[in-house]
């Protein structure tokens, strides 16, 4: 492995701790303030974050003459940021019923949904997916669903916004192609911040109190989770490959766990962490690269 991927490597794993360890700020900001407020100021100082890279990019790529030519953003981002929207909203709503650890997890499932997804889109799916979706499914089983076969209510939201997450990265993946991705993220949320203040003024009561007590982890899942870990992906991932780029990010999930434990003294269970490590078992069997080595090239110009 060159230098540079293994410095790739370094910073998209410090970026899957930052996603992972912003379950516990979101669990914690659930505590204080309703999850629209929480998104909805979180989601703006990310957009803001963004400002100062995309000038400085802006700035550099004409400084170097670069005319790539992109599409208008503002609608890819407002569609996007609509399912962003309702993906994050279900996410904040669900850790009030949930810990940081099962949360993290079951979003996690997103890695193993949007290949499955893919067959609407007509692509092939690899037998390995099919064993990680069969093995994950059997892990979310152990992580949520009791011995009374009830799934608890905060495991079944995070489910459905797991869902909304897929769709997001297929969106996402579609949208990258024709616009810039830094400008797309950060109208994206800025769509999402005004969505979740409007529902906030109309569902839910704000005041100075219960911002000032969730401030700590609004800066963090603004500022470092969405800001900061963002950029740090954008550059890492210049260097790194897709697939090995793809497994790294989905520790997001263990971080998560780590974080619950650490930091908010979370114990699944034993039932629950051998749901935790076949979920994790199955989510890295699907980012796996299987075949002969031409197959794998043949296929990466495909997804490239």
């Amino acid at each position: 492995m060159e230098k540079r991927e293994v410095k790739a490597s370094i910073l998209l794993l410090l970026t899957a701790a930052i996603w992972g360890f912003a379950f516990v700020a979101q669990q914690v900001g659930a505590q204080f303030v309703g999850a629209f407020t929480f998104n909805g100021i979180r989601f703006a100082l990310g957009s803001i974050s963004l400002i100062p890279l995309i000038l400085f990019l802006d700035k550099k790529a004409k400084d170097k003459e670069e005319k790539t030519v992109y599409e208008n953003p503002l609608k890819s981002g407002m569609i996007a940021g609509c399912v962003l929207f309702l993906a994050a909203t279900l996410q904040q709503v669900g850790l009030a019923y949930t810990t940081a650890g099962k949360a993290a997890f079951i979003t996690g499932l997103y890695i193993v949904l949007v290949p499955i997804f893919g067959i609407f889109l007509n692509q092939y799916i690899k037998i390995n997916v099919w064993v990680g979706v069969a093995i994950a499914a059997v892990g979310l089983y152990f992580l949520s669903v009791n011995e009374g076969f009830i799934i608890a209510k905060g495991d079944l939201i995070e489910i459905i916004g797991a869902v909304f997450w897929a769709m997001h990265i297929l969106l996402i993946d579609n949208f990258t192609k024709k616009v810039d991705a830094l400008k797309l993220s950060c109208i994206q949320f800025a769509a999402c911040s005004i969505l979740s203040l409007g529902a906030a003024l109309l569902f839910e009561s704000i005041s100075l109190s219960a911002l000032s007590q969730a401030l700590v982890p609004i800066l963090y899942g603004g500022l470092f989770s969405v800001g900061i870990a963002y950029t740090l992906q954008v550059v890492a991932q210049k260097d790194a490959k897709p697939s090995r780029a793809a497994v790294i990010l989905s520790m997001e999930a263990v971080f998560g766990a780590i974080g619950g434990a650490l930091l908010l003294g979370e114990n699944l269970g034993a039932r629950a962490y051998f749901g935790c490590g076949l979920m994790l078992i199955g989510m890295l069997l699907v980012q796996v690269q299987f075949g002969s080595k031409q197959e794998n090239i043949v296929e990466a110009k495909q997804e490239g």
